[in-house]
């Protein structure tokens, strides 16, 4: 397995990772809130791009905060 497939999450691995529910994780979908990639029709989430993600929402977050 490579390094990338190691790092490709479904909606349930995702959904334990950030410990919300899936059905949060499809509207962040259609809302084009966060990103992801369909394979063989099922979405796939690259730990790094959520990671990355989460990092740019706090350092808003703090921003927005002063």
């Amino acid at each position: 397995m490579t390094r990338f497939a190691t790092r490709l999450m479904n909606i349930e691995e995702l959904a334990d990772y950030l410990r919300i529910q899936r059905q949060t994780i499809y509207n962040w979908l259609n809302q084009g809130k966060i990103a992801g990639i369909k394979v063989g029709g099922v979405w796939r989430f690259d730990r790094k791009d959520v990671d990355d993600w989460l990092n740019s929402r706090r350092r808003s977050t703090r921003t927005g905060d002063k």
